[in-house]
Order: C-alpha cells, then structure tokens, then sequence
C-alpha cells in the first residue's frame, strides 16, 4: 500500500498532500488582498515556491496548475507575473478560469501539481 502523506492538515483541508512522488497543494490565495492581480500573483506564487520546497519539489517540477481569477480583465496582469515565474522549459499544464473566490478582494488563486524533485 503507498503512503499518504499530509502536511499542515487542518479540519477542512490540508496545505499539502504528497502520494506516489507527486505533490498536491491546496489553492494557495494572497496575503496581500488589498492590493491588485500582479502583487496577489507574486505574494501567492512565492507561497507555491514554499510549499513546493518544503515537500521535496519546485517549481521546474511542476505537472499541472489551476488559476482561478475574480474576473478575467486581470489574465493579462497575472499572466505578466506567471510568465516571469515559470522557468524556461518548465510550463506546466494550466487551466486558467473566472471564478467566484472565497473573498470579494481575493483576485487570484492557484492550485499546482507537481512531482518530487529525484
């Protein structure tokens, strides 16, 4: 049987799970909600890169990403950001939506897979 691994595992949700040498995070949102698409996407993406770490990954091993935006007038904005993120060569997979998020100044959440650093 594989192990299940679960990191900062609340009531609702855990930030972090990790199965068969691929790393699940939850949607990760800003901490800067008061300030526009491209700082929520830096702010979020810098707690993907912590996360990402702290499981044995990064960002180059990225599988898959979900982007959930308030509205789609921001894919621009945020996009400006993701491009820079992404290392050359290493874009994952993505869906990108307009999504009804959990704060009205929430504009941004992502949610990533990716697979364990060998």
């Amino acid at each position: 049987m594989s192990t299940i691994t679960r990191m900062e595992t609340a009531t609702r949700m855990s930030k972090t799970v990790i199965h068969n040498n691929t790393v699940y995070l939850c949607g990760q949102v800003a901490d800067n909600s008061d300030k526009g698409a491209g700082p929520q996407t830096e702010n979020m993406l810098a707690k993907v890169d912590t996360l990402l770490e702290k499981a044995g990954s990064s960002r180059e091993h990225m599988l898959s990403a979900t982007i959930y935006l308030r509205d789609m007038k921001d894919f621009t904005e945020m996009n400006n950001v993701w491009d820079a993120w992404v290392p050359e060569g290493c874009a994952p997979a993505r869906a990108c939506v307009e999504a009804r998020l959990a704060r009205p100044d929430l504009l941004v959440e992502i949610s990533v897979i990716a697979a364990i650093r060998e």
